[in-house]
């Protein structure tokens, strides 16, 4: 959707935050850190996708009044790196093509529908509105200029960041491109810690096959030197027998 921005307009203030908490409990804030920690890693390689969590958006410049701060967003064509705010007109004019809403008790009906139309009219393609308490994930997709509701949700895969959303369980699961699930940092942690686990492991066996192949190499290296003892004893032997006119060969 093309913006009439209006003119530049000195002076006005944009503040980096707008007083509100980023969560109002500890599931909602488990999950916008999740959402937007996997996305970051999603995308660790393209260096021009901007994720972020709880961020303020202005997509107008001289209007500091209309902004929001979706719980998670992406910007796809934008570079990474700290920003106090998303100020568009800084930002190539771009939006954020996908934004996630986690809900909370706190949060109400109207709000939701107020965010919701403020998607709409300034451009984002994907939002996808999850609720953790009642496993309830909705999704609105733009089509024909509008965001149309997603039916149906489950195993929907997003048309811009290609992951996939299961709702066959209990809670939500989401899964990369390559097939691998969000992780919380708990089992990010915990599956590093198994892998190091597994790699100290493999470096005790591995030290241990070494050990053992030196103590082989030890002993053949004994065995050579009694065997080339034991020929030099029959050689000085042999030496002895000659001097006493004695042909060892015929003995």
């Amino acid at each position: 959707m093309v913006q009439v921005q209006p003119p530049s307009q000195p002076g006005v203030i944009y503040p980096d935050s707008d007083g509100k908490p980023m969560a109002d409990n500890t599931k909602q804030f488990r999950w916008i850190v999740v959402i937007q920690q996997n996305l970051e890693w999603v995308f660790a390689d393209n260096p021009n996708v901007f994720v972020a969590g709880d961020l303020l958006w202005y997509p107008l410049e001289g209007n500091n009044k209309k902004r929001t701060a979706p719980d998670v967003m992406v910007v796809l064509g934008r570079p990474k790196g700290d920003r106090g705010s998303y100020k568009q007109w800084e930002e190539e004019n771009i939006p954020p093509q996908v934004v996630f809403e986690i809900l909370s008790p706190g949060n109400t009906k109207a709000e939701m529908n107020r965010k919701l139309l403020f998607y709409n009219h300034f451009g984002v393609e994907e939002y996808y509105l999850y609720n953790p308490d009642t496993n309830e994930l909705n999704g609105w997709v733009r089509r024909e200029g509008f965001l149309d509701l997603i039916e149906p949700m489950p195993d929907w895969i997003s048309p811009q960041l290609q992951i996939r959303f299961d709702l066959s369980t209990d809670e939500l699961q989401i899964f990369r491109p390559d097939g691998q699930r969000f992780l919380s940092y708990v089992e990010i942690a915990q599956r590093a810690e198994q892998e190091r686990q597994r790699a100290e492991q493999e470096r005790q066996r591995a030290e241990q096959e070494r050990q053992r192949a030196e103590q082989e190499r030890q002993r053949a290296e004994q065995e050579r030197q009694r065997a080339e003892q034991a020929q030099a004893r029959v050689n000085r032997l042999a030496e002895r027998l000659r001097e006493m006119g004695i042909d060892p060969e015929q003995i």
